[in-house]
Formats: C-alpha cells, sequence, structure tokens
C-alpha cells in the first residue's frame, strides 16, 4: 500500500488537480492520498490573521477571496454538474464556518494559539473536498478526510506539535483499511491533527509532509510518495550553482539535515514518524512523473566523494551571550532557551566556547532576542550582542564525520575564494558540517565548495 502527498505547488489550479487526481487513479492498488492547502491560500489566511483589529469589510473580502478561488478551481475541472455543485455548497459551508471564526476575531481584536491553529486548517479542508471530488469526476471513489475526524492525535503544542502514534496507529488501521479495503481513496488533510480532546494542532509550516509520514506509518505503508513541483533535492540550489545535479538517493538523515538547513524539498521532521520503520521516502514530480526523482531511505549509501550537497540558509542571525565564565555556568543554556522559547523564538543551535555562548536564529527574532536576553546582562553576563548580517552553510553526506581531511577540502576551497568563516560546528551530526559566512559571500563560498567535490565552475571574486 502506498501513500501519496500533493504539496500546494502541485495545486494551484483545476489543471494542477486534475494532473493528480489522474496520476491517483493510474495506481493499481488504492493509495491514501494527503493533501496540502491549495497554493497561495494558507499566505491568505497567515495574512488576514496578521490584520488582528481589521474590520468587517477586510474580514469580507478575505472570505470572499478564499471561497471565489476555490469555486473556480471546482467549476474549471469538475464536469458532473450534480457533483460540481455539492463540491460547491460544500466548500461554501466550510467558508461559512471560517467566516464566523474570523470575524470573531475581529471583534475580539485578539487570536489565541488555539484558534490560528483551528483557522489555519481550513486550506487544507478545502483542498481535500476539491480533490475527492476531482477523483469522483473521473471515475475514482473517493472521500475527503478530516484529521480530526480521522484520529491524527497529537500532542498540545498548537504550531508544531507532535503526533501520538500509537494512538494515531490504532485510529487510522480503524478509520482508513475498510475504505482500502474496498478500493475508496482516501483524501486526507495535511498539516494539523487535534488533541485528546480534539482541539486542532498544527505540525507548522508545510507540516504536510510530516502528515503523510504520519498516515504512512500508521498504515504500515510500502512506501510514501512525496509529489512535488520539482524533481527532487539537487547538489545545490540551482538558483545559485547552475551546473547543481539531481540527486538518486539519501538517508533519512541526510535529507533531514538538508531540509532542516535551508533546502525546501520536504518538512525537517517528515522522517520522524519513519525512524523504526523501513518505509522509503520517494520524492516525485507532477511535472515529469516518469523522472526518478530522489529516493530516500532508513539506511544510507556513502558516495566516492561522500558530499552529497551543499545548501544554505542565507536568514541567519548569531546572538553572543558573552561572560568570562558563561560556558561553565551549570544552567545558563537551559535558561537562555527556556527565555527564547517563551517568547515563540527557535534556536538553530548553540555553539559554545567559555567566554562566549553563540546561538544560531533566524534575523527575523535577533531583535527580540537581543531584546530579552539583554535584560540578564550584570553579573555573569557582561553583555549581549548580535550580528544578523550572516548566512550558514552546509555540508551534507554519509560518512562525513569517518572521512580524514574532507574538512580541510571543504575549507581550503573556501579559503580559496577569500571568504572569511566566522564559525564552524562539526560533530553535532554525524552526516554534516556547517559554517557561517557573511551574507555577502554566501555564493562565493556555495559554488567554490559545490565546484570542489561536483566539479562546477567557481564564480568569480566579487
Amino acid at each position: 500500500m502506498k501513500v501519496m502527498k500533493f504539496g500546494g505547488g502541485c495545486l494551484r489550479d483545476g489543471k494542477d488537480f486534475l494532473r493528480a487526481a489522474e496520476i491517483i487513479k493510474g495506481e493499481t492498488l488504492t493509495p491514501a492520498v494527503v493533501v496540502s492547502a491549495v497554493h497561495g491560500a494558507t499566505d491568505v489566511l497567515q495574512d488576514c490573521l496578521k490584520m488582528v483589529g481589521c474590520d468587517e469589510i477586510q474580514t469580507g473580502i478575505v472570505i470572499r477571496k478564499i471561497r471565489e478561488s476555490h469555486e473556480k478551481i471546482a467549476c474549471e475541472v469538475i464536469k458532473n454538474k450534480e457533483l460540481q455543485n455539492g463540491t460547491i455548497k460544500a466548500i461554501d459551508a466550510k467558508a461559512q464556518k471560517l467566516e464566523r471564526l474570523l470575524y470573531g476575531v475581529s471583534y475580539t481584536e485578539e487570536v489565541t494559539d488555539r484558534t490560528k491553529a483551528l483557522i489555519m486548517s481550513f486550506g487544507e479542508r478545502l483542498s481535500a473536498i476539491i480533490m475527492a471530488s476531482v477523483l469522483e469526476d473521473i471515475g475514482a471513489e473517493a472521500k475527503a478526510m478530516e484529521a480530526d475526524t480521522l484520529g491524527i492525535v497529537t500532542d498540545a503544542s498548537f504550531e508544531n506539535a507532535t503526533a501520538d502514534m500509537p494512538t494515531v496507529k490504532r485510529n487510522l488501521k480503524r478509520n482508513l483499511l475498510p475504505m482500502l479495503r474496498k478500493g475508496v481513496v482516501p483524501v486526507i488533510t495535511g498539516y494539523f491533527g487535534c488533541t485528546p480532546e480534539g482541539k486542532i494542532t498544527t505540525f507548522g509550516r508545510n507540516g504536510s509532509d510530516y502528515s503523510a509520514a504520519v498516515v504512512a506509518s500508521a498504515l504500515g505503508a510500502d512506501m510514501l510518495e512525496i509529489w512535488k513541483d520539482v524533481e527532487g533535492f539537487m547538489t545545490a540550489d540551482p538558483k545559485l550553482v547552475p551546473s547543481a545535479k539531481q540527486i538518486d538517493r539519501l538517508s533519512y538523515y541526510e535529507a533531514a539535515e538538508l531540509s532542516y538547513f535551508g533546502a525546501k524539498i520536504l518538512h525537517p521532521r517528515t522522517v520522524e514518524p519513519l525512524l523504526d520503520t523501513d518505509i522509503p521516502i520517494h520524492i516525485r514530480s507532477v511535472a515529469e512523473p516518469e523522472a526518478q526523482g530522489t529516493l530516500v531511505h532508513r539506511s544510507g549509501a556513502e558516495k566516492v566523494d561522500i558530499i552529497k550537497s551543499v545548501t544554505f540558509n542565507r536568514d541567519i542571525a548569531i546572538l553572543k551571550i558573552h561572560g568570562a565564565g558563561v560556558g561553565h555556568k551549570p544552567g545558563i543554556i537551559a535558561e537562555l532557551g527556556s527565555r527564547l522559547s517563551a517568547s515563540g523564538i527557535n534556536i538553530y543551535s548553540v555553539i559554545t566556547s567559555q567566554t562566549c555562548i553563540n546561538l544560531l536564529l533566524h534575523k527575523n527574532d535577533a531583535a527580540r532576542s537581543l531584546e530579552e536576553l539583554g535584560k540578564m546582562s550584570g553579573g555573569i553576563i557582561e553583555r549581549v550582542d548580535v550580528q544578523d548580517n550572516m548566512s550558514l552553510i552546509a555540508v551534507v553526506g554519509e560518512g562525513l564525520l569517518r572521512t580524514k581531511g574532507l574538512a580541510a577540502k571543504v575549507f581550503t576551497a573556501v579559503a580559496a575564494e577569500k571568504v572569511n568563516v566566522e564559525m564552524i560546528s562539526a560533530g553535532a551530526s554525524e552526516v554534516a558540517y556547517y559554517f557561517i559566512v557573511d551574507r555577502k559571500d554566501l555564493e562565493k563560498a556555495v559554488n567554490a565548495v559545490h565546484a570542489e567535490f561536483f566539479g562546477n565552475e567557481k564564480v568569480a571574486n566579487r
């Protein structure tokens, strides 16, 4: 049995839905399908929630935009008039519920994490309705299934939830296997689940990949296919390195590191539900369904020259906590993390010395982090400052730590381009080195490392 997930980049208009539906219908065995929201729908909802105090007119504009864009897709692609009318009616019912929620936020001028999670789930709810109807229209049996109704139970983290796998496994086997045996395609909402009490939680932005992995693990699937608008992982971002090549095979951990440090192919947590399984992940392109794509296995496979890919995150800031003994003070890192976590700030990594603790953060969190931790100055913490013009580069490959001289090749290539490395971390992961450079040197550094291992032309000094 196979689980197939279709991302928002594959679901932009009626033609995209029809293309995905044809791929699903072409399967020999009935698959379970997980869908993201229609491309752009999540952004519309997110932007609306940023305007907490917006008036009724603005709220009405948002609802009209959501309703009309989804009804347009249904009318474009569903030919059976009775089915089309039923789909539009179902879309309208969801839009009315969403409208009530948004007006409530507008009137109260506040939005809780719980309310936000519920509102943000509507993109996937609407997408599942359309996909199930398109499948029905082309002759397949299908049914839209919502994660909370199915029993995808999570902890109570509303914006970064973790599935309760034993409970999910019991629920999905009870609720999905009978449908699959009858040849009915369940079209499941990605991105969100619910607490045991039924409160909606989300898996973070682009979390439908994680949803699909949860479903695949719970059902004991033979394969998880992630359908994207790209062919798979690359040796580098082709926008930065035009000679980048597609990667045929990765391990779970290589894929996770690449995703965490900048490659947007998979949600970084996708492999978590699969770690105790042998379920491979196949990244495939809807534009070229016959292409090989990238196969992600539990077990790794080393290349002769080890490195699989060079990825980056250009939006990094370094928060520096200075003090003569900060590296030796028990509990200080826990306190720093607790203060930032309470403000909703994620720490990418921590690099310490005796006199300085360096926190890697998203640049958008730099000012808030500086303000929050600046309150701790005095005593053991002498001062806190920030560098917000940094980029992180990650070099990823199975066997990286066991290969002598590899780090020297990486940093010799970077030094030859006269790029200064601000900070280096090795050993935190068995499959990745990462280092920090000034943002202006990012392109030169990435191209230099890629040239060293994959042979592309280096960019000229700038």
